[in-house]
């Protein structure tokens, strides 16, 4: 009915599974060593793809904790983002993590930087599905820290930790990789690293949907990045091939997903309400014994409303030294809508005025279910050492769902592998958000001009404005009744969540995607147009503006990437040719000469 309807989560996705293999639909962008619009790619630029550097930090008697190597070594980082780097990379004292100990954070990255751009890159960002579209304002900190008994050094302890700093949220990836190459780190040092780092500047750019082989000191990780238009929930099997030489091949199943049921475990019936939550980027805080299992918990959250992306802050280890810690945890104002997550018992009292407070103990898979946990009031969460479960006066918008539970609980009774109930709850987690978004997605599409309004002689036209009253008369016969069992105030959620930065977030991009077909089919139609006819009516002044106008246009289809035909872009570039060679030779040489902006 639109000219070009923006589609539902599932209409825009293919149908059936997707094959494992390379993504045959997605037209790879030239590789950067090959022909194409993108210089080739100097030293260290493949390895900047994956990784902005890699860190050791280490612990001095005089300074406290310390970056004692970047590498590369021309990498830059603020002092400030050293700082960041050097307390969050540390478990708090009083986690007493010994042995080894792997998690990840999340730090801003300090403005007035510039950003180096590759139109490579950039296109294989737009590949992506929007919740692992890089952040360009934040860094992902990846941590391996050991921490063991040494009586040889003063302090009694060796303490260090690698860390990989990197703009992409690729947790497993990045994880595995650290499994692999820390403790050889420790043993080898230095020159060990160096080597680490020349095979990652080997690894084939960061190509969504495309099997990815990333040879790491003697073994090789098999991936695939997903792609937008992978069908949600659906996790292509990379299959473990034997290698024909001696190389160990390992197949990972993802390159981001964490363990579901292992980090809900804890808070196991309180999953939808805390589903709720996260949805409506409400402040939410874990309180957690260590990194690990904060880092992990927080992840979980942010991912539970997948397909959507999260569009608050989020941190997964926050500290006291946090150039943020301020600005978060002021009392003057509202909480802001930021997850964190805390191993600090200072923060039970710095946070106390948070409306909504997730406690976890350590995270043991259950040998048997899991006890009820009824929901806390805030006031009783005085210490760190309070009981696990969720502190909060919120009252969820829907029904509990008593089957996801119970599945869940016959699973522990039946000892399921806990991948399993995390493909169990993830595709709760997903049915639920399709259910929620679906209306939205389908209100949106309305907002599309018709195909009949686009003129090749006016402007494309504008999308018709948002109105939230004119959403909720939809919600009776076409809301998530249609596709979710659940009864409740779904109103009551909807409201809310317009009010919410996952709203506006969601709402943005959507405006921009269908803004860019906009663009496109204005592109179609000026192609469907006898041009040079056109240009013999008018005068030579009008017929020079027009070329102009039009060299602009294939300008912006190349620099903005919309949706056009390569076949659209070809023919209007032979009308520009046909109405130049029209003209008098003066004004050919200039046009012919003439770029635009």
């Amino acid at each position: 009915r639109g000219a070009g309807s923006a589609m539902s989560l599932r209409e825009r996705s293919p149908s059936g599974a997707v094959e494992a293999g390379e993504d045959a639909a997605a037209p790879l962008p030239a590789e950067p060593d090959g022909p194409g619009r993108c210089l080739s790619l100097l030293p260290w630029d493949r390895f900047s793809a994956w990784l902005h550097c890699v860190c050791v930090v280490g612990f001095d008697l005089e300074l406290g904790q310390a970056v004692e190597v970047i590498y590369p070594p021309h990498s830059k980082l603020t002092d400030k983002e050293k700082t960041n780097i050097c307390y969050l990379s540390f478990p708090d004292s009083n986690s007493g993590c010994l042995g080894d100990t792997q998690f990840c954070f999340r730090f801003r990255r300090s403005p007035g930087r510039k950003v180096s751009l590759c139109c490579f890159l950039d296109q294989l960002d737009r590949d992506l599905p929007v919740y692992l579209k890089k952040d360009p304002a934040y860094y992902y900190g990846y941590v391996y820290f050991r921490q063991v008994r040494d009586k040889s050094l003063k302090r009694g302890y060796f303490q260090k930790s690698l860390v990989l700093i990197s703009k992409l949220p690729y947790v497993h990836l990045f994880r595995t990789m650290l499994k692999q190459i820390a403790p050889e780190y420790f043993e080898k040092s230095e020159a060990f690293l160096e080597a680490v780092c020349s095979d990652v500047d080997r690894w084939p750019p960061p190509i969504p949907g495309k099997i990815l082989h990333l040879p790491i000191m003697g073994i090789i990780m098999k991936l695939r990045i997903p792609t937008y238009r992978d069908k949600p929930g659906t996790t292509p099997i990379v299959q473990n091939m034997h290698q024909a030489d001696a190389q160990i091949s390992m197949a990972l199943p993802t390159v981001h997903e964490v363990d579901l049921f292992r980090c809900f475990c804890p808070v196991f019936f309180h999953i939808q309400m805390l589903w709720e939550l996260v949805l409506l980027g409400e402040p939410l805080v874990v309180m957690a014994p260590s990194p690990s299992e904060s880092s992990e918990t927080v992840l979980a959250l942010v991912s539970c409303i997948s397909p959507l992306k999260y569009c608050s802050d989020f941190r997964p280890y926050f500290t006291i030294h946090d150039s943020e810690f301020k600005e978060y945890t002021t009392r003057t104002q509202a909480p802001p809508s930021v997850i964190l997550g805390v191993t600090n018992p200072f923060f039970a009292k710095t946070l106390q005025h948070w409306p909504h407070i997730i406690r976890i103990g350590d995270i043991k898979l259950p040998g048997e279910v899991p006890k009820q946990v009824k929901v806390k009031k805030l006031k009783n969460l005085k210490t760190l050492d309070s009981k696990p479960g969720v502190y909060t006066s919120y009252k969820p918008y829907l029904n509990k769902d008593e089957e996801i539970v119970k599945q869940l609980q016959k699973g522990v009774q039946q000892k399921r592998p806990t991948e399993a109930q995390s493909v169990i709850l993830r595709r709760y987690f997903l049915e639920l958000t399709e259910s929620f978004i679906i209306p939205l997605e389908r209100y949106v599409a309305s907002l599309m001009p018709l195909q009949k309004c686009i003129s090749p002689w006016k402007s494309p036209p504008q999308l018709r404005q948002f109105s939230q009253d004119d959403f909720m008369k939809t919600l009776e016969k076409a809301g998530p009744q249609l596709t979710s069992g659940l009864k409740g105030d779904w109103i009551g959620l909807y409201r809310h969540f317009l009010k919410s930065p996952n709203f506006d977030g969601w709402f943005r991009s959507r405006q921009k995607e269908m803004t860019r077909k906009l663009e496109a089919l204005h592109l179609e139609a000026l192609c469907n147009e006898n041009l040079v006819f056109w240009s013999q009516k008018h005068t030579e002044v009008e017929t020079v503006d027009l070329v102009l106008k039009l060299k602009n246009k294939l300008l912006q289809a190349d620099r903005e990437q919309l949706p056009v035909k390569t076949d659209t872009l070809k023919k209007l570039q032979t009308h520009i040719n046909d109405i130049i060679l029209a003209l008098p030779d003066d004004l050919q040489d200039i046009l012919l000469k003439t770029g635009t902006t």
